[in-house]
């Protein structure tokens, strides 16, 4: 899964959106599962229509997945963990995860 953040230009904004999603994905223990980057490419922004920026992309090419998830705002940390933990299948094990701060500390399966 890929996660890209859309800009144009080096803002106060985009730069926090890259810092907020590093620092959540690596509290969530995906950060190596998870590749993060920020772009300016003109055909995924014609692609997806973004009219604003930041705008927040999540592609999963397995399943030939492009979507612009948030454009122009900072979800709070917590929208943003509950965003990743969603897309993310946990499997079988998932109903008996006990996730807290530091992750799924009760089951196998994370």
């Amino acid at each position: 899964m890929k996660v890209k953040i859309y800009w144009e230009k080096n803002n106060k904004n985009s730069l926090s959106l890259l810092t907020k999603i590093n620092n959540i994905l690596e509290d969530l223990w995906l950060n190596s599962f998870i590749e993060i980057e920020n772009t300016y490419d003109e055909a995924l922004k014609n692609e997806l229509n973004i009219t604003k920026e930041p705008a927040l992309i999540i592609i999963e090419e397995s399943i030939d997945f492009k979507d612009i998830i948030f454009e122009w705002i900072i979800p709070s940390d917590d929208e943003l963990k509950s965003m990743f933990i969603s897309i993310i299948w946990w499997g079988n094990n998932w109903a008996s995860c006990d996730w807290t701060s530091s992750g799924c500390s009760s089951c196998s399966g994370c």
